[in-house]
């Protein structure tokens, strides 16, 4: 469904990416892990068409993203939560996903997915009228997961969705994680540097080091890997 091939990525004389190659299946959650710095969320900008690469390709459903504007690359189908949430503080929580759905014109279907969402996170609803930036870090991060899903991807990139949070709402999101996966067949990204959560809950996964791809395979067999458990998991 999504691939990046051989991809380079600059900032400006900077290179944050070399050689990257990965591929996601449909329906499959997939998990980038590595330190701070290696080159994770820049992957997935070059997805979405914020940091577009010098070399290689990007392709979704065969078509290649490259010069595609980042807009459109939401209208085909990928959606990203933001490492750090960054929901829009001074707008209601219905407000940021209303916000999520800006680009649908199918009023009975936005209506629908905002039913899921609310049933996912009922805290949202309870928090309907209430200002984004009011909300606590974990309540946020439900609601940047939703504002994504409101654009009904096919394909939802997650960057780092556990930062900064308490270790029962870290638990939470990655169940939501696997529920949405499962219940929706909606194929996730998932960028991590909480390792042990991410490999448990993914299919498949890519270790990064420096901007280069070092290490994939099934996330079972990374968790047993002795240079995983060593750099990553603390073991």
């Amino acid at each position: 469904m999504l691939e990046l091939k051989n991809i380079d990525a600059f900032y400006g004389n900077i290179q944050a990416l070399r050689d990257v190659s990965i591929k996601v299946g449909e329906g499959e959650i997939i998990t980038l892990i590595g330190a701070n710095g290696a080159g994770k969320s820049t992957t997935l900008m070059t997805i979405c068409g914020m940091v577009p690469p010098r070399k290689g390709e990007v392709l979704f459903e065969g078509r290649v993203l490259n010069d595609v504007s980042p807009e459109k690359i939401v209208q085909l189908g990928i959606s990203q939560v933001p490492e750090g949430r960054l929901i829009f503080p001074d707008l209601t929580v219905q407000e940021n996903l209303d916000m999520g759905a800006f680009l649908r014109s199918d009023k009975d279907g936005v209506n629908r997915d905002l039913d899921q969402v609310f049933g996912l996170f009922p805290i949202l609803l309870e928090r309907r009228k209430q200002l984004g930036g009011t909300l606590s870090g974990g309540e946020q991060q439900m609601l940047a997961i939703s504002r994504a899903l409101m654009a009904r991807p096919k394909v939802l990139l997650l960057d780092e969705p556990s930062l900064g949070l308490a270790p029962l709402i870290i638990r939470q999101i990655f169940d939501i994680i696997k529920q949405i996966n499962r219940e929706s067949n909606t194929t996730i990204f998932l960028v991590e540097q909480n390792a042990n959560q991410a490999l448990k809950v993914a299919h498949r996964g890519y270790v990064m080091e420096n901007g280069r791809i070092t290490l994939e395979d099934a996330c079972d067999k990374l968790l047993a890997n002795d240079a995983v458990k060593k750099a990553y998991l603390g073991l």
